[in-house]
């Protein structure tokens, strides 16, 4: 009874090291919400200094196929993304673009390509990435282009320097979708988040040409956190100014 009794606390034991040790996440590695329609909005994680960080990427469903914009952070969910998406929609990803050339935008072309999806991104991504050892777009582009997948018609834009050299933005004129990728900072946060790459000066331009060109978006999609909504915009604009008179 003595040895039984002895084991149960051991086991007690290892039990509160490993909570403490490992703790519950408070988050599902891959989380798919829908926008609006055919267009959703998929979060996967990364580590940012020990902790797990969210980032968005954005899907939307075609007659002739899904489109995918950015690819998931965390490499385990490549395939469970291909997975919940085949799941949900019976459609497979025929087009894959990434907007700047950072790994959480990035870092799963080169599986996609693989699986036989066009993998795009701007020949100033693709240059980025070979320099940063990034993942590389199989095909790409050098100046705003419309592509066109079954009855969704969306176009790129590059704004400017801003979050990073490359960094382009994805409209949906139909619809009024901006999905704006790490250019876009969300209303959840006062951070300007990773400047290791920025030209805050130039994103105060490039972010001005932003709001006068997609005036009527009715929604706004930032490369990380929650909130959705135009106002987004004009509060990357608030935090780049901000940013610009504390450190000049």
């Amino acid at each position: 009874m003595k040895k039984l009794k002895g084991r149960c606390l051991l086991i007690l034991f290892f039990v509160m090291i490993c909570q403490i040790a490992f703790p519950k996440q408070n988050h599902t590695p891959l989380t798919i919400r829908n926008l609006y329609g055919n267009f959703y909005v998929y979060i996967t994680y990364g580590n940012v200094d020990g902790l797990l960080y969210p980032a968005n990427g954005m899907y939307v469903v075609s007659k002739k196929g899904v489109v995918l914009l950015d690819t998931p952070w965390d490499t385990a969910q490549l395939q469970p993304l291909l997975d919940s998406i085949w799941k949900r929609h019976h459609q497979r990803v025929v087009l894959c673009i990434a907007t700047h050339f950072h790994a959480d935008r990035t870092i799963g072309l080169p599986y996609y390509a693989s699986k036989g999806i066009k993998t795009y991104s701007s020949q100033q991504t693709k240059n980025l990435c070979i320099k940063k050892k990034e993942g590389i777009a199989e095909y790409t582009f050098t100046k705003d282009t419309v592509f066109t997948v079954g009855n969704v018609q969306l176009q790129t834009y590059y704004p400017g320097p801003g979050h990073s050299a490359d960094n382009i933005v994805v409209w949906f004129p139909k619809e009024k979708i901006l999905y704006g990728g790490c250019f876009i900072k969300s209303v959840a946060t006062n951070d300007i988040g990773n400047l290791s790459d920025a030209n805050v000066p130039e994103w105060r331009l490039a972010i001005q040409k932003t709001m006068q060109r997609f005036a009527g978006a009715t929604f706004v999609i930032p490369g990380h956190l929650d909130g959705y909504s135009p106002q987004n915009i004009e509060h990357t604009a608030h935090l780049v100014d901000n940013y610009l008179q504390q450190n000049h």
